[in-house]
């Protein structure tokens, strides 16, 4: 018995890399695993066949998981914005944070392709988010600013890229590991929006040690399936009004002696965040009224 890890998914087939020696194989699985999903990132058993080819009999516990990208056992997401073609969607990113944060993901941000444009435009928000606790990177794929310090916390760590097509996930990593040669392309110039060229997902090793999955961009993603308590503990800055309430079970949208709705009109929490915070709270309230 091997112990591997799945690498890529294609055509039905799982590629898979043995974790002792490196062996990358082409795979089936057993047929009792039919009905399980496997993920890249999942570590599994293998079991080698007479005729020298592999199959997967077993796929182990998973220390973590996320649904969209499809991938296993990551420890930390990098979530990828453009300050330009196109303009980054704080919206958007605050329910990558939530994605990570409910998957027991570390989350953090990055802000690409700052030889277009200063990031000054922005400074209130990437501020607002360094003083909750997000860890927060500049970066221009194409001059490397801030490409190192980049690639110093991709090193040891199993870390997934994600965020819509066109802000240079591929070009970054690119240019973090320049070996990978992965594809690219540019920015539809009447759009201003992304094309899609990565097409899968795909764990690969760096060079210094550590993995990262490069994924498809995409923006049509939903409110994960939480409640709205989990929501309120996924925004650090919610979370540490807790208990000051009038009410115990307050949503903080609503309710009145909400010290959140306080802690907003002061302008301790940032008010954007607070917004997505609203609008997230109420696609989760929507869900559980059509449950049942």
């Amino acid at each position: 018995m091997v112990l591997g890890q799945v690498v890529r998914l294609h055509g039905g087939f799982y590629f898979t890399r043995e974790l002792t020696t490196g062996a990358v194989h082409e795979c089936s699985r057993r047929g009792r695993l039919a009905k399980q999903r496997i993920y890249v990132g999942d570590r599994v058993l293998l079991e080698e066949a007479p005729d020298g080819k592999f199959v997967i009999k077993e796929v182990l516990p998973r220390k973590t998981v996320l649904m969209r990208p499809p991938v296993a056992n990551v420890q930390q997401s990098a979530i990828i914005m453009s300050v330009k073609e196109p303009e980054p969607e704080f919206r958007l990113l605050d329910l990558f944070l939530l994605i990570s944060i409910t998957g027991n993901i570390h989350p953090a941000i990055c802000l690409n392709k700052i030889d277009l444009t200063p990031a000054d435009p922005y400074f209130q928000e990437l501020e607002a988010y360094r003083n909750i606790g997000f860890r927060v990177f500049l970066t221009s794929a194409k001059t490397g600013e801030g490409v190192e310090d980049f690639r110093q916390w991709l090193i040891g760590s199993v870390s997934v890229l994600a965020g819509p097509s066109g802000v240079g996930k591929s070009s970054l990593l690119n240019a973090v590991h320049p070996g990978l040669r992965l594809r690219t392309a540019q920015v539809n110039p009447k759009t201003k929006r992304g094309r899609h060229v990565t097409r899968t997902v795909e764990l690969t090793p760096l060079v210094d040690g550590g993995f990262v999955v490069d994924t498809p961009g995409f923006t049509n993603i939903q409110t994960p399936d939480i409640s709205l308590s989990v929501l309120a503990d996924c925004y650090p800055e919610i979370a540490a009004q807790r208990g000051k309430c009038r009410f115990n079970n307050c949503s903080h949208t609503t309710e009145p002696d909400c010290m959140v709705q306080k802690a907003v009109a002061e302008g301790t929490i940032p008010a954007f965040r607070y917004s997505h915070y609203v609008g997230f709270a109420s696609e989760i309230a929507k869900r559980e009224r059509t449950r049942y």
